[in-house]
């Protein structure tokens, strides 16, 4: 038991992970053209994922101002819509339909995560600060700036996801969504240190939100909005630690009894793999194909393989087996009953078995209409699902970053299929070759399908003009997603 005193009123110096993160978010120079290129890839790929989103009412009742009327002319544009919010909404709006859908990118490691949620943020703080400058007679900021801003947030949220796991003390990825958004949030906003600090320092005493609604029982749509959730929360904590001057408090992590490492994290400091560089946006999986939990993408791929040699023999099958990583089998492995789309969209077994019967996996795949066809749920009681250890190995090695799964079918005649085996899916940084003209097919879907052909077809120039695209100013860009 420690002697700490805890009736002593000195107010210690900040706790050495929240100095690193200011550092970092105010004096790191972005300089890598990998990174930064990626970093493009990713925001186009992230409004593809929202202007996808508007086709499901569930997602659209979420958007809008907290409550009737609370619009504000010259706020951020929520994209995709018409909507001018405040930044704090405006976060929560953008960070929901990002997510919405489980398209966006991933980060697998210790902890597991999204780090294009934080465009919630980014995005929102950007464009309300840009339209304020242009009123003011000042620069806006460029396209080119929130890229260098996003690179940031990823290698935040990603570092701490390598050998940080909330998931082990039920907390939820989303609270590192809300501690790399508010750092970089308050950085944006043109905080100081001091003032960077206090704001992480109440981002990490917000604690975090139990991830009950990702798992059976409870499965949820929550999850679709909790990075939202968290955006918005950064951007509050952004605000009021620069602009109100709140203070913070030094040692929220390592404070005893009263800290986040003794309250929330069985009293472990953080450890660190890594210094905060452009590791993360480097080497960041994008969802290109499908839109299913991550841990699965590969065990997709092997279904939709597969799918021209059981289609015709589905009443043949006698057992599907699949082999994944641990955490594919702490996560997604799960039988009976799904209650919803998000408890489908988080089912290893239903992800496989919809490309194995129609050579296919889209978002309307998880809808109530598809999931009442009774030959998923038949094929679903016929898989099982164990942990490889080499993929399991393969996926913590930080030289391979392997997401592993394989699938075989058997049938009742005593054949079988051959076992399919992919280490990694098309998303990876391995396959960036073969994975962005995917990438840019489903971004340029997405934007005809909701935007107006003049929108999109000068947002597809903008595509193939990097240098232009990166000079133009985030509210110029954005007012091309206006609906």
């Amino acid at each position: 038991m420690s002697h700490y005193d805890l009736r002593s009123a000195a107010r210690p110096n900040p706790d050495q992970p929240m100095v690193a993160v200011a550092d970092y978010v105010l004096d790191y120079q972005v300089e890598s053209k990998e990174a930064l290129d990626t970093a493009r890839y990713m925001l186009m790929d992230s409004l593809a994922c929202a202007m996808l989103a508007m086709k499901f009412p569930e997602c659209v009742r979420h958007l809008g101002p907290i409550v009737p009327g609370a619009i504000l002319p010259g706020g951020a544009l929520v994209p995709g819509t018409s909507f001018e919010l405040d930044p704090v909404q405006a976060a929560f709006n953008i960070g929901t339909l990002v997510r919405w859908l489980d398209f966006n990118d991933t980060w697998l490691a210790a902890e597991w995560g999204h780090p294009s949620d934080n465009l919630g943020a980014i995005l929102a703080v950007a464009d309300w600060k840009s339209r304020q400058a242009v009123r003011d007679g000042d620069e806006p900021m460029t396209v080119g700036e929130v890229l260098k801003w996003a690179v940031k947030a990823h290698e935040i949220q990603g570092v701490y996801a390598l050998q940080n796991a909330f998931n082990r003390v039920g907390l939820d990825h989303v609270i590192l969504v809300r501690l790399a958004s508010t750092a970089v949030s308050a950085a944006m906003l043109g905080g100081t240190k001091d003032e960077v600090i206090n704001a992480v320092s109440h981002s990490w005493i917000d604690n975090g939100v139990l991830r009950t609604y990702r798992h059976a029982p409870n499965t949820g749509p929550r999850k679709s909005w909790a990075a939202g959730d968290a955006c918005r929360r950064a951007v509050i904590h952004a605000l009021n630690a620069v602009q109100k001057k709140e203070i913070g408090y030094p040692s929220a992590l390592t404070a005893k009894t009263w800290g986040f490492y003794d309250v929330a994290f069985k009293g472990q400091e953080f450890r660190f793999e890594r210094p905060f560089g452009t590791y993360v946006m480097e080497n960041v999986l994008f969802k290109i194909s499908f839109p299913a939990e991550f841990h699965a993408q590969t065990a997709v791929e092997c279904a939709m393989q597969l799918h021209p040699q059981v289609k015709d023999r589905l009443d043949e099958i006698e057992r599907v087996e699949i082999e994944t990583q641990e955490a594919g089998v702490r996560i997604i492995d799960k039988t009976g009953p799904l209650a919803n789309y998000a408890d489908r969209d988080h089912c290893l077994q239903y992800m496989v078995a919809v490309p194995l019967i129609f050579g296919r996996l889209t978002a309307e795949d998880y809808t109530d209409a598809v999931a009442a066809d009774p030959r998923i749920d038949a094929l679903r009681e016929k898989m099982t699902v164990r942990e490889n250890p080499q993929f399991t190995k393969d996926y913590f090695d930080p030289d391979k970053r392997y997401i592993g799964n394989s699938v075989q079918v058997f049938f009742k005649d005593g054949t079988a299929t051959d076992k399919v085996s992919i280490d990694y899916p098309i998303g990876h940084r391995r396959r960036r070759a073969e994975g962005i003209p995917v990438l840019m097919a489903k971004f340029e879907a997405a934007i005809r399908a909701h935007l107006s052909r003049a929108q999109a077809d000068r947002l597809m120039e903008l595509a193939g003009d990097p240098a232009e695209l990166e000079a133009m100013s985030i509210s110029d860009y954005l007012n091309l997603y206006r609906v």
